[in-house]
């Protein structure tokens, strides 16, 4: 038998049935469809939701500056990232295509990531032997500096690639460029291109040319390893370097880079930033901002503002100054000052305490007793009720009977003139007796509506102590009242901030001050008049007198734990208080310091303005009384004053007790009756 030939499982390959070759190829391609078409749908799905998804708002942080009453830059409201956002169309071209052939060419051609640029940077990294270029876009950069950490670690890779895509789903390409420049670190203290500017050629960004632009493109990838005041040759290589690739990538022409690489760099020598001294005022801003603006604290302090306020740095200064002398060898003895201009109610400085960096409670604010320093609101108002400077009621010992019992104030150390004293002569030698007589004469309710009427709304009872100031107020209350007295009877609202703007130079505050008349100017420069007194001798602050000689009205105020004293000359307004925070009391040795304390700053303060007098308004008329009777004073009297008078209120008899000539015959009046009728008549 021969041998038995066996056929084989499979056809040879050139015997392969075609239509089954055409079967699974149909298959392949099928699932390959199916496959993309789910991955298609997945990531559109993906992309919506990622689109739907909202974004964490791009915090670019910039602490708020502050700018004085002149709109010189004074200080940053807040220590920490130092920025000058700009807008896009700021920022040079130069500096710009610099930027994008530094770090990510292909910026406005990818979706956020660029595969081409990862092999670039490897191989550049491999030529260099160290990094020279990175491999993460502009885009997977900011996304790391707004919401991430630089921990090298697979979750925060997968947040960033997130982050990433949802950046280029909601922003355009220019403003994830101008988040970038503006977000991104180069060195000392710099954030942003607004300050690099700034720090390392001390220009605004627009002025930056090609050779600046370049080199300032170089430091982000390393700030320290390429500082200009560190490593100025790394600088000057890696700016180099940048000017090639811009050359590479037809942004420049090769004799625009040769002319930059020869540019000389002005680099400007490094400084520490300027820190605000004004620590009680700047808190103040903060807190206005915050509660009378409604602005976000965050934003005030970190929102890159520009705080115009009202501040003068010389004036704080002295301020500052001033009240460190008298108190700074005081143990816990503390102090606060404000002085503004009562024309306009702008805050020229404000001392909360002696040492801000020991206590940051701002004492401006510390509700305290008054005392005698609140009774010009008492006065203006009996000015007004039909009191004339000549009142007089009797200074002893006097009982008051009211609803509430028996009121018996009494002078300090029991001193007591014993005989009828004038208005002028009780605010001189604030006489207790005299200030609650005149609060019954005139009604507790008049003087309260008064304070309101001055700026005064701390809570005040109806009680014959009101007329000594027992009801706690703030120095700042007490220095508005002040200032309306000052200008006439005109309140401007105290203020230190006169405009805010955002970091794009929108304008989000705008301080329109709308003044309000409260009284007369008559009443009030009657009232100033008799406030001089205070600082003449034998008045309560004669002791100012020995450190400042201009034209100056006030009050002192002194309680068992407190001592005041506000002020005012014709353009400057101040109120100085000294105490103990903690219920401790006052030797009156201390108290008198506030005296000490607003001399030697009003003095200070006021040497550069012109030396006036208070001006006389219409409706007030002068005349020369006799001191010792109060009638209108003949060439007679040995002791005369020019007092001052609302119109209509004047004595107009003359003095019996020194009569002028007696008229000999006829009807016709004498040479000094006409005198005296012509003198009355103005």
């Amino acid at each position: 038998m021969g041998e038995q030939k066996t056929t084989p499982d499979h056809p040879p390959l050139n015997q392969f049935p075609v239509w089954r070759l055409i079967k699974w190829t149909y298959r392949i391609f099928c699932w390959m469809f199916i496959i993309t078409l789910i991955c298609s749908a997945a990531l559109g799905v993906a992309i919506l939701y990622l689109k739907s998804k909202p974004l964490p708002p791009p915090e670019i942080s910039s602490s708020s500056k502050l700018y004085d009453a002149k709109g010189r830059y004074i200080g940053q409201i807040d220590e920490g990232e130092y920025r000058e956002p700009v807008k896009l169309e700021q920022v040079p071209q130069s500096l710009i295509q610099a930027t994008l052939a530094a770090e990510d060419k292909n910026f406005y051609h990818h979706w956020g990531f660029s595969l081409t640029g990862i092999i670039r940077a490897v191989i550049a990294n491999l030529k260099a032997g160290h990094v020279v270029q990175g491999a993460s876009t502009i885009t997977q950069q900011l996304a790391r500096n707004l919401y991430l950490t630089h921990d090298r670690t697979w979750s925060r890779k997968i947040k960033e690639a997130i982050l990433t895509v949802q950046l280029e789903l909601h922003y355009t390409k220019d403003e994830i460029l101008e988040m970038y420049l503006n977000e991104i670190y180069y060195g000392h203290g710099a954030y942003g291109v607004g300050r690099a500017a700034r720090v390392y050629f001390n220009k605004n960004v627009e002025q930056l040319n090609l050779a600046e632009s370049a080199f300032l493109a170089g430091i982000p990838r390393g700030p320290q390893y390429y500082s200009p005041y560190f490593h100025l040759p790394r600088a000057r290589q890696r700016q180099r370097y940048i000017l090639d690739l811009m050359v590479r990538n037809q942004m420049i022409t090769a004799q625009e880079a040769q002319q930059a690489k020869q540019t000389t760099l002005a680099i400007a020598e490094p400084s520490k930033p300027q820190q605000i001294r004004a620590s009680y005022f700047r808190d103040y801003v903060i807190q206005t901002a915050v509660l009378q603006y409604g602005l976000e604290e965050s934003v005030v302090r970190r929102g890159g503002l520009k705080i115009y306020t009202t501040l003068d740095p010389r004036m704080q200064k002295y301020a500052e100054e001033s009240v460190k002398q008298f108190l700074g060898d005081k143990k816990d003895l503390q102090g606060a000052l404000i002085s503004a201009d009562p024309h306009t109610g702008h805050i020229k400085a404000m001392v909360g305490g002696k040492d801000y960096s020991k206590s940051q409670y701002n004492r401006v604010f510390a509700r305290r007793q008054p005392g005698s320093s609140f009774k010009p609101v008492l006065y203006l108002s009996a000015l007004e009720n039909g009191f004339t400077p000549l009142t007089q009621i009797i200074s002893r010992p006097t009982a008051f009977a009211y609803e509430g019992g028996i009121y018996r104030p009494s002078n300090y150390r029991g001193q007591y003139a014993n005989r009828p004293i004038t208005l002028r002569e009780a605010i001189a030698r604030s006489d207790n007796i005299y200030a609650v007589s005149t609060l019954f004469h005139i009604g507790i309710n008049k003087e309260i509506d008064m304070a309101r009427k001055l700026g005064i709304k701390s809570p005040l009872r109806p009680t014959p102590s009101l007329a000594l100031g027992s009801y706690p107020i703030t120095p700042y209350e007490l220095a508005q009242a002040y200032a309306t007295i000052a200008d006439g009877g005109i309140r401007h609202p105290l203020t230190g901030i006169r405009k805010i703007v955002d970091s794009y130079g929108k304008v989000l505050v705008e301080n329109e001050t709308n003044p309000i008349r409260v009284t007369s100017p008559a009443h009030s420069y009657v009232l100033t008049r008799l406030l001089t007194s205070v600082f003449d001798s034998g008045g309560t602050g004669h002791r100012v007198r020995q450190m400042f000689l201009r034209a100056a009205a006030g009050k002192t105020g002194t309680t068992d734990w407190d001592g005041w004293l506000s002020g005012f000359t014709p353009d400057l307004v101040t109120t100085v208080w000294v105490g103990y925070d903690h219920s401790r009391k006052l030797p009156h040795h201390e108290a008198r310091l506030s005296q000490y304390i607003w001399g030697s700053y009003m003095k200070k303060a006021t040497a550069l303005q012109p030396a006036r007098i208070f001006p006389v308004p219409q409706g007030v008329k002068g005349v020369y009384i006799d001191i010792e009777t109060g009638y209108l004073a003949t060439p007679f009297c040995k002791h005369t004053r020019l007092e001052f008078f609302v119109r209509g209120t004047e004595p107009r008899q003359t003095c019996p007790e020194h009569p002028g000539p007696v008229k000999r015959s006829g009807n016709d009046p004498s040479l000094w009756e006409r005198f005296i009728d012509w003198w009355n008549s103005f």
